[in-house]
């Protein structure tokens, strides 16, 4: 049996006699480190040994993918690939793949943000450094590993390298963008011109490839590092993935584009509270006819490859499955659309019926939160998918409200607030004063360590997985904040500084985790949970 499908059967059993567990949101590029980004290194093992001396045994992540314009990771130029950002340098010192030297003159980056503009140049150099390095020096076990990785990922890897490298060759020409833009002959993926350019971009294709290998040799580390310490690592699998992306070029049939390779129709949300015209977000629309007609054969691929690299997946926007918001491509908002009925249980049935054998029980987490129907709630509760449930969504002043602790069933994840939420701090502080008051009175507290107050609630409450973003642990303000949805750059950039995980910390969460019984151990060995 695969490592992946050991470790998801070991956490289904451990779920079974000890489900209620409880973790740590917080993306690696916000770990700290040297070189301007959080990385797959040292740092990252020490994140997930604070994880273990907290007696927490969850880290959730956000999408591992390769960023493009505007840096997230909700954006990637693939669904299967790694981010090479995340490739920690001295790693590769210590592999022999950079000298120490390489390092000497690493920039003075901010220790507290991630600087992309200071980071992507620094980092591909180096990189491509490295590939140099091993491509006159590299081993003949590094070889053969590679060449290992390389087969067992070509259904993916082989358009991917090609994509990037055609990419970073037109950029290199001042044709920088989207591959609607590249000659038709590449748009319409014709035979001829495919095999033209692997032969005349044959380096940078086997360089995308060796920056792939290092990715998940890293990825590989650490999330067995995190196996044999009791901690299982959430992913983030993005029910939409970007126009400007290996996937749809690769997989044209299984959007809705015209003859030109452009959408037709694009993703979004309809106006709502939150917004009078509603949310253009711009992903190409699945072609659901072709994908159910192939046996959702990408999508079982996609599913497959999510959990290799992680043990339990978070669906983002479940609700697209069962009804989704579609927009004529062109319009300015997301206002003139309409719903239109998704795959719904046929998908997860099919998914269900290709990995059940392999995985056993689909570990994934359902995201519904906004507006959601009945339908949408019949669907998750079908696959007893745990939905989501944000704390800062709970004071209203209804107490029917779903997400107030009261109203949980067990089979939920409650999270103080999400990757696009202010920190806790932030939210009660920008407030109204009825809020803040409800809040206090729901609590019992007087509200001066609010921070705490409602990680304490969310580890006290039914909810089977409690999951807090790391700002909260650190009691920050607005200004830590990950994502604001609303604002198209600015984002993705926070890290935290070693100095910042204190022993009182680590202390204060291991006595809520024993407490409320979020601190069960597993026995990694032999797949059982003590």
């Amino acid at each position: 049996m695969a490592e992946g499908a050991k470790s998801i059967r070991a956490w289904a059993t451990h779920r079974e006699h000890n489900p209620r567990c409880s973790g740590i949101l917080l993306h690696p590029t916000s770990l700290p480190g040297p070189h301007g980004i959080g990385s797959l290194g040292r740092e990252a093992l020490a994140f997930v040994d604070f994880l273990q001396a907290s007696g927490l045994c969850i880290w959730q992540v956000l999408p591992l993918g390769p960023t493009g314009y505007g840096d997230s990771p909700y954006q990637s130029f693939s669904s299967f690939a790694g981010n090479p950002l995340l490739i920690d340098l001295e790693d590769l010192v210590q592999e022999g793949f950079l000298k120490p030297d390489h390092l000497k003159d690493t920039p003075l980056f901010p220790e507290q943000r991630v600087d992309y503009g200071m980071v992507f140049p620094f980092k591909r150099e180096l990189l491509k450094t490295a590939y140099t390095f091993w491509k006159r020096k590299g081993t003949p076990a590094t070889r053969k590993a590679f060449a290992s990785f390389c087969h067992r990922a070509s259904s993916w890897l082989e358009d991917f390298s090609l994509f990037m490298a055609l990419k970073r060759t037109f950029e290199a020409k001042g044709q920088a963008g989207a591959w609607s833009g590249w000659p038709e002959e590449l748009i319409q993926r014709k035979a001829d011109a495919l095999k033209h350019w692997r032969q005349t971009a044959s380096e940078e294709i086997e360089q995308q490839k060796f920056q792939q290998f290092l990715f998940f040799r890293q990825w590989e580390r650490v999330k067995g590092y995190a196996a044999e310490r009791g901690i299982r690592i959430i992913g983030d699998l993005p029910i939409y993935v970007a126009y400007d992306s290996a996937d749809v070029w690769a997989h044209q049939e299984l959007f809705h584009l015209d003859a030109k390779g452009l959408p037709t129709v694009v993703a979004g949300v309809p106006p709502d509270y939150f917004s009078e015209t509603g949310q253009l977000w711009g992903n190409p629309i699945y072609n659901w006819r072709r994908h159910k007609e192939s046996g959702y054969g990408w999508w079982i691929e996609r599913v497959r490859a999510k959990l290799h690299l992680v043990d339990i997946l978070r669906i983002d926007h479940f609700r697209g499955f069962e009804a989704y918001w579609e927009v004529p491509a062109g319009e300015p908002t997301a206002e003139n659309g309409r719903w239109v009925k998704g795959p719904a249980a046929d998908f997860f049935y099919a998914l269900e019926h290709a990995l059940k054998p392999e995985l056993g029980d689909l570990p994934l987490i359902a995201e519904d939160l906004g507006v959601i129907t009945p339908p949408v709630e019949k669907l998750r509760d079908r696959f007893s998918f745990p939905g989501m449930k944000v704390l800062q969504f709970a004071f209203d002043g209804d107490a029917d409200n779903e997400y107030l602790p009261h109203n949980y069933l067990s089979n939920c994840v409650v999270y103080t607030g999400t990757h696009d939420n202010d920190t806790t701090l932030g939210w009660f502080l920008s407030e109204s004063a009825a809020v803040q008051d409800q809040v206090r009175r729901y609590l019992g507290r007087d509200g001066h360590d609010i921070t705490w107050d409602l990680i304490r609630l969310a580890f006290s409450s039914t909810a089977d997985m409690a999951v807090i973003p790391l700002q909260d642990a650190l009691k920050l303000d607005n200004t830590a904040r990950m994502n604001i949805p609303s604002r198209s750059v600015g984002n993705w950039q926070w890290r935290y500084s070693k100095a910042m995980i204190t022993e009182e910390i680590i202390g204060r969460l291991r006595e809520l985790t024993q407490l409320y019984g979020r601190s069960p151990q597993i026995k990694v060995a032999s797949g059982q949970p003590e």
